[in-house]
């Protein structure tokens, strides 16, 4: 079967989106196709696949799974993709709302493909020893650290992932540091199983950790998140028990269409 897909990346992280409107290409159950889709040496490669259908409620419906064929949790700069998607599609203005695993999100996107989604309310960030816990959408584990563009992801990331008190559902893991405008930041993503050029709801995490790690000031906070897939913003609003109004902010662009036939994969 020909498969038609669109690639699509937001800072370097990349995502095949199939649009699933009048047709059912893949489900919930294909873990095993999904994995291959996102394979880079034998398949179209990506660090994830997204699903865009119908909804009776909302605009649209994302469903996202991460490169190694799962449906796990939210995916930030997918949001930011399937936003820019539907708008070429034609399917949402500059506005819209969309459901993804974690509930409703809103978005905007501007002619210049700067798309800005709402995230979850953080209620709870944990600080132990020298790091922060906390679910942005996914779950994240925040460490700051001099010499970020020094650190061994793929071990440092692996290590903390796999440890005894993360291994059985995994965790995100990111590594930032303090740097001209904002903060510096690499991540070790759980379902790609290695470092991502960046991660969305991570930028996030690491902006909301850094707020308290830094001592940042005011009840509304805009912080630029620089990655090696490029530059994004977080914007939010400190209240007394965590943090709400929070937007993952950045551009989003369209790589490539094509069709792949998926039995020979």
């Amino acid at each position: 079967m020909n498969l038609p897909f669109e690639k699509y990346q937001a800072t370097g992280n990349d995502f095949v989106i199939i649009d699933q409107r009048s047709s059912e290409y893949l489900n919930r159950a294909d873990t095993s196709t999904i994995r291959k889709i996102c394979d880079r040496r034998f398949g179209i490669g990506a660090d994830g696949l997204i699903l865009l259908e119908l909804h009776p409620e909302v605009d649209f419906e994302m469903i996202h799974f991460n490169s190694d064929g799962n449906e796990r949790t939210m995916c930030g700069n997918g949001g930011r993709c399937i936003v820019k998607y539907a708008n070429t599609l034609g399917l949402i203005n500059s506005s819209c709302e969309f459901l993804a695993i974690d509930g409703v999100h809103k978005a905007s996107i501007n002619a210049k493909n700067w798309v800005e989604l709402q995230m979850i309310d953080v209620n709870d960030m944990q600080k132990v020893d020298e790091h922060y816990i906390l679910n942005t959408g996914s779950p994240h584990y925040v460490e700051f650290r001099e010499d970020v563009e020094k650190i061994d992801i793929e071990k440092e990331g692996a290590r903390i992932r796999y440890s005894s008190n993360f291994k059985n559902e995994g965790i995100n893991v990111n590594f930032a540091e303090r740097n001209e405008g904002g903060i510096f930041l690499r991540t070790y993503e759980r379902g790609v199983e290695g470092e991502t050029l960046s991660c969305g709801t991570g930028a996030a995490a690491a902006a909301l950790a850094a707020y308290n790690h830094f001592g940042l000031l005011g009840d509304k906070t805009r912080l630029k998140v620089n990655t090696p897939g490029g530059a994004q913003e977080v914007k939010f609003r400190k209240k007394d028990d965590g943090f709400s109004d929070i937007w993952l902010c950045g551009p989003a662009d369209h790589v490539f269409s094509g069709e792949i036939d998926i039995s020979q994969i």
